[in-house]
């Protein structure tokens, strides 16, 4: 951002960057380098508008995963107010509204929708049952949303100092700086929690084969029902898609902003199409299609860790560590037949 109020090159010397209109200044030289194609942004725009309104009709509906559903709303939100700004600013591509809306919105927006998947990865624990997962369930959204939300200031607070120093004629290398450090951080983030959910299945997948699934996934009749669902086997594909289109998105953002706001991947309409918006896109209407709510049904609401469940007459904790002990064979055939499909 810093240097773009500076008259273009090929304009008249006594026309400044405010001033600029497409008859006068080329294209080049406005705030994106390349001229706004309007039909991938309005398609981007209904498109996210449309995946907002699912989500807030799949809680008005069921009445569950409200938490999951304020934070897909709110990363929605962003979405739709930064496509809008770059339709805004197809009008008239050297004006600093629209283009502060969409770097300001469409940067921070996927940190909103990755703690809606952070959210949803302590039920699919509790699913299989919490001994196969090396940490607790409940660690995982202390973790991941405490980090989640470092990243989102840093992005926020980022886009805030680059914007007052753009208005007040100064540098915003500062602002870029921390901009950058919490895309980064939310890259790593993304790492550690795509190794901890891969790490999580091949754990599982070596207690079933040692155990039986029997003894190394959880029997309550209703988590079996889940598990065996197609719409919960859709979702944990939908979630796994969603994961790695909002990581790639965040690589591709952390080197595009790395080489500045001149930068050659920032004068890239094609690459930003397909690496922001196809990917985000993706990344909503796979868990539009595949809703935990729907997914999970009442076990979505349901109480899970060290609550006692009010289904079951038994005077332990829900979710009892089982003793990793060889099943019998007739028990791990009668389990293999009950999993089947999970």
């Amino acid at each position: 951002m810093s240097g773009q109020n500076a008259t273009g090159a090929s304009a008249p010397q006594n026309i400044t960057f405010m001033d600029c209109t497409p008859e006068i200044c080329p294209y080049d030289k406005s705030f994106y380098m390349y001229r706004i194609d309007l039909a991938p942004n309005a398609a981007f725009l209904a498109l996210f508008s449309l995946s907002l309104l699912a989500f807030l009709g799949v809680f008005a509906w069921t009445r569950r995963g409200g938490t999951f559903t304020v934070a897909m709303s709110l990363g929605l939100f962003c979405e739709i107010i930064g496509y809008a700004g770059r339709i805004m600013s197809w009008k008239n591509q050297w004006s600093e509204n629209g283009f502060l809306m969409q770097i300001c919105c469409l940067t921070i927006a996927p940190a909103f929708l990755a703690a809606g998947i952070y959210l949803c990865i302590r039920r699919i624990v509790f699913a299989f049952g919490p001994e196969n997962s090396r940490i607790p369930p409940k660690f995982y959204t202390r973790i991941f949303i405490p980090c989640d939300i470092v990243s989102l200031v840093l992005q926020a607070v980022g886009g805030a100092l680059a914007s007052v120093a753009f208005h007040q004629g100064e540098s915003t290398d500062s602002g870029d700086h921390i901009m950058i450090a919490g895309l980064a951080f939310q890259v790593f983030t993304l790492l550690v929690f795509m190794l901890l959910c891969g790490d999580f299945l091949l754990h599982m997948q070596r207690r079933r084969r040692t155990l039986g699934s029997a003894a190394a996934l959880d029997q309550d009749p209703a988590l079996v029902a889940v598990r065996r669902s197609p719409m919960f086997q859709g979702f944990l594909g939908a979630l796994a898609l969603s994961t790695v289109c909002i990581f790639w998105r965040s690589v591709f953002r952390v080197a595009e902003l790395s080489h500045g706001w001149t930068g050659a991947l920032m004068a890239r309409q094609d690459l930003f199409v397909g690496f922001e918006g196809v990917m985000i896109t993706v990344a909503v209407w796979a868990l539009n299609i595949f809703h935990p709510s729907l997914c999970f049904g009442e076990m979505m609401d349901r109480k899970f860790g060290d609550e006692k469940s009010s289904n079951h007459d038994i005077g332990q904790s829900q979710f009892e560590m089982v003793t990793e002990t060889k099943p019998s064979a007739a028990t791990s055939a009668d389990a293999s037949d009950v999993e089947r499909g999970a």
